[in-house]
């Protein structure tokens, strides 16, 4: 992993991630399942998956229009509460519930269970399988008689990026 010193502290922390790959890939990624589920990829959807792929952390629906108006200046919040709703139907983005708020998908072109890991401190949001997790969980509902429509599990914690930056400072 690459370090560098952080201003003023001497601490060590990993360099910043380019997110320019995760928006590319994330669009392309998009344009390809709408072409082939019959969907249209408005340019306001375009420019609202984007503003979510530009970190890892998740973004509050007020603080994407608050970054779309200079692009979109008759944007309105239903104008992207419509667009959030159609990435989240498209599989393209997840709801972060404990945050109100969304994060990109890695693994769009599947349904796929859901395990967020949210670090208290970076704020970032990492997507994991689990499927050894979600597999208990199914057993347990199956136990239970319960049919769950959606299965999502979010964890706050420390991330291993800041656990190590906190143990080197």
């Amino acid at each position: 992993m690459s370090l560098t010193e952080e201003a003023n502290h001497g601490h060590l922390r990993p360099l910043e991630h380019d997110h320019t790959k995760c928006i590319s890939k994330a669009l392309n990624t998009a344009e390809q399942l709408c072409v082939v589920r019959g969907v249209q990829l408005t340019p306001i959807r375009q420019q609202v998956l984007a503003l979510i792929w530009d970190s890892h952390k998740a973004v509050k629906a007020y603080d994407l229009l608050d970054r779309i108006k200079p692009l979109q200046n008759a944007a309105k919040p239903a104008t992207i509460y419509r667009a959030l709703d159609f990435l989240i139907e498209q599989g393209l983005i997840h709801k972060v519930e404990s945050l109100n708020a969304f994060v990109g998908c890695n693994c769009s072109e599947r349904q796929h269970e859901l395990l967020l890991l949210i670090c208290k401190h970076c704020n970032e949001v990492e997507e994991r399988p689990a499927s050894e997790v979600m597999q208990a969980l199914s057993q347990e509902f199956y136990q239970a008689g319960f049919s769950p429509h959606s299965k999502a599990i979010e964890a706050h914690g420390i991330c291993a990026n800041c656990s190590d930056f906190h143990s080197i400072s």
